[in-house]
C-alpha cells in the first residue's frame, strides 16, 4: 500500500492512494477523495515521539564515487541529517544565492519500523516499516572535502525533498533490485539501479545497530548513483525509483524565497 501524508482544508491528514487519487483515513473524511492536485505533499512520515534520525551514505555506488574520482569505501561512510531539510513532494527546494553547483541526488530511503539495536543481516527487512523516495540535494561549493560533507553541504532547510509515498516493505519484494532515475526539465540526466550499492540495505542496519540504537520512523537515505548535475533556479527536477513513485520538486532562488 502507498501511504501519504498531505495538508487539506486546514489541517494534516493520513491518506492512501486509491485508483490515481488520494484517499482520506482521516476519520472525520475517512473515505472521501481529492486528486493530487487538490493538496498539499508532505514527508510521508508519521510524527514519532522522539527526534528522528536520519541518516545518509555517501559515495554508496561504485560508479558515483568513480564519477567523483574516488574509490569506493571500505565500510559505509554516513552522516547525519537533521529532520528539518525533510520536505515534500512537488514543494520548492532553495538554491542560495552566488553558489556555482547545487545538485540533486536521488536516494531509495529506508524507513524503520521497529526498534532496531544489535540487528543481524539475515533478521533486517524484519525492521523496516517502508521504503519512499528521496532527492538528497548537495552544495558542492560549501563542501569542505569529498568525504565529509559539512552541515551547510546537507543540512540547509528544504535541501532533501522525500516521497511523495511511503510504500509497505511487503510490496517492496526486493530493494535491491529497484531502477533509478532522475530528470531536470524533463530531460533524463542519471539513471541506475540499487543492485549497485556498495552496501545492501541488511549491511547498513546491521552496521548502524551495532552502536546505535534505531527507532520507529528513523531513516536511512542509501546514497545515489553516478549522473549527478547542477541544478540552475527554476529547474524540475524528479526522481524516480521503480514500484516507490516519483517525487518531483522546483529550485527557487534564495532571494524570492519565502522567509
Amino acid at each position: 500500500m502507498k501511504h501519504a501524508r498531505i495538508a487539506w482544508a486546514g489541517a494534516m491528514h493520513h491518506a492512501i492512494e486509491r485508483e490515481g487519487q488520494l484517499e482520506l483515513q482521516t476519520s472525520a473524511f475517512r473515505g472521501r477523495r481529492l486528486s493530487f492536485d487538490e493538496v498539499t505533499w508532505l514527508p510521508p512520515l508519521a510524527p514519532t515521539p522522539r527526534a528522528r534520525t536520519v541518516l545518509a551514505l555517501g559515495l554508496n555506488y561504485a560508479d558515483h564515487a568513480r564519477e567523483l574520482a574516488f574509490k569506493p569505501p571500505e565500510e559505509p561512510l554516513a552522516f547525519a541529517k537533521g529532520a528539518a531539510s525533510l520536505i515534500g513532494h512537488r514543494t520548492h527546494t532553495v538554491r542560495p544565492d552566488g553558489v556555482q553547483n547545487m545538485h540533486y541526488e536521488c536516494e531509495l530511503a529506508v524507513v524503520i519500523g521497529r526498534e532496531a539495536k544489535q540487528v543481524k543481516k539475515q533478521d533486517a527487512y524484519g525492521f523496516v516499516r517502508g521504503y519512499t523516495v528521496a532527492n538528497d540535494f548537495a552544495v558542492r561549493d560549501y563542501l569542505e572535502n569529498w568525504y565529509r560533507p559539512n552541515l551547510r553541504v546537507k543540512n540547509r532547510d528544504t535541501c532533501t525533498p522525500i516521497g511523495p509515498w511511503l510504500v509497505d516493505a511487503a510490496d517492496v519484494p526486493n530493494p535491491m533490485a529497484l531502477a533509478l532515475q532522475t530528470t531536470v526539465d524533463g530531460a533524463v540526466t542519471q539513471q541506475g539501479s540499487t543492485a549497485d550499492m556498495v552496501f545492501d540495505v541488511p549491511t547498513l542496519i546491521e552496521y548502524f545497530t551495532s552502536f546505535m540504537t534505531l527507532y520507529p520512523g528513523d531513516l536511512i537515505l542509501t546514497g545515489t548513483p553516478d549522473g549527478v548535475v547542477d541544478c540552475p533556479v527554476g529547474s524540475r527536477i524528479v526522481c524516480s525509483i521503480e514500484g516507490l513513485g516519483s517525487l518531483e520538486t522546483t529550485m527557487v532562488a534564495q532571494s524570492h524565497a519565502n522567509p
